[in-house]
C-alpha cells in the first residue's frame, strides 16, 4: 500500500497546475467512485429496482440529453486545444446512457463492450488529463468527439419518435464510423515508434492511447460482427426474408 501511495505521489507532482480548480480534478477518489458507482448501478442495483416496475419512456429527456451532447461534442471537436478538460466531463455526462438503458429496462444493451467502454475511459482519461494534456493524446479526443456529433445526432433524432424514423437508414454506418475512427487513432499515435526521437514527455500516455485504439477495433468488430454479418441486429422483416420497414430502436 506505501508503494501505491509513493507512486501517486510521484505522479502527482507532474499534474498540470491548470487544472487544480476543475471540477473531479483535485484527486482520483471521486471520479473512481462515480465510476464505481455507475458500474454497480447499471450491473446490479438499476436491473434489481427495476425489476417489478414499468420501464420509463423519458422521451423528453432523451431528445434534450442526446441534442445538448451533439452541442458538446461540436464545440470540443471546435476548440479541442483548450478543452481536455471538457472532453473528459463529457465522459461523466455520458455515464446517463446506461442509465436511460436500465430505467427504460434496456438491459439487453447494457453489454461488455457498452460498460467497458463508458467506465474505463473517463477512469484512463483523468489521468492522461491531469498530468498531460494535449498534444498528441488530443487526437483521438478530438476524433472520437466528432464521431459523438454522428452518434448523438441519431439518438437524438430516434428520440423523436416515428416521425424521424424514415431519416434513420444510417444505424450500420455508426459503426463503420467507429471502426475508423479506432483506425486513425492507432495510426496517428504509432508514429511516435517511427520518430528517430520525440520528447513526449509521458510515453505511457502514448502506450495505452495505441492499447485502447487496438482493444476497441477488436471489440467493436466483434459487435459488427454478431450485430450486422450475422444478423442479429437487422429488422425481424429482413430476417425473416420478407422485405418491409422496422424501427430502429437507439443502441
Amino acid at each position: 500500500m506505501e508503494a501505491v501511495v509513493n507512486l501517486y505521489q510521484e505522479m502527482m507532482k507532474y499534474a498540470d497546475p491548470r487544472l487544480q480548480g476543475y471540477p473531479l480534478m483535485g484527486s482520483p477518489l471521486l471520479m473512481t467512485s462515480i465510476l464505481l458507482t455507475y458500474v454497480y448501478f447499471v450491473l446490479s442495483l438499476g436491473p434489481r429496482i427495476m425489476a417489478n416496475r414499468k420501464p420509463f419512456q423519458l422521451r423528453g429527456f432523451m431528445i434534450v440529453y442526446n441534442f445538448s451532447l451533439v452541442a458538446l461534442s461540436l464545440y470540443i471537436v471546435y476548440e479541442m486545444v483548450r478543452v481536455a478538460w471538457l472532453f473528459l466531463f463529457s465522459k461523466f455526462i455520458e455515464l446517463m446512457d446506461t442509465v436511460i438503458f436500465i430505467l427504460r429496462k434496456k438491459d439487453g444493451q447494457v453489454t461488455f463492450l457498452h460498460v467497458f467502454h463508458h467506465s474505463v475511459l473517463p477512469w484512463s482519461w483523468w489521468w492522461g488529463v491531469k498530468i498531460a494534456p494535449g498534444g498528441m493524446g488530443s487526437f483521438h479526443a478530438m476524433i472520437n468527439s466528432s464521431v459523438h456529433v454522428v452518434m448523438y445526432l441519431y439518438y437524438g433524432l430516434s428520440a423523436l419518435g416515428p416521425v424521424a424514423q424514415p431519416y434513420l437508414w444510417w444505424k450500420k454506418h455508426m459503426t463503420a464510423i467507429q471502426l475508423i475512427q479506432f483506425v486513425l487513432v492507432s495510426l496517428h499515435i504509432s508514429q511516435y515508434y517511427f520518430m528517430p526521437s520525440c520528447d513526449y514527455q509521458y510515453p505511457v500516455i502514448i502506450h495505452l492511447i495505441w492499447m485502447y485504439g487496438t482493444i476497441f477495433f477488436v471489440l467493436f468488430s466483434n459487435f459488427w460482427y454478431h450485430s450486422y454479418t450475422k444478423g442479429k441486429r437487422l429488422p425481424r422483416v429482413l430476417q425473416n426474408g420478407a422485405p418491409g420497414t422496422a424501427k430502429v430502436k437507439a443502441n
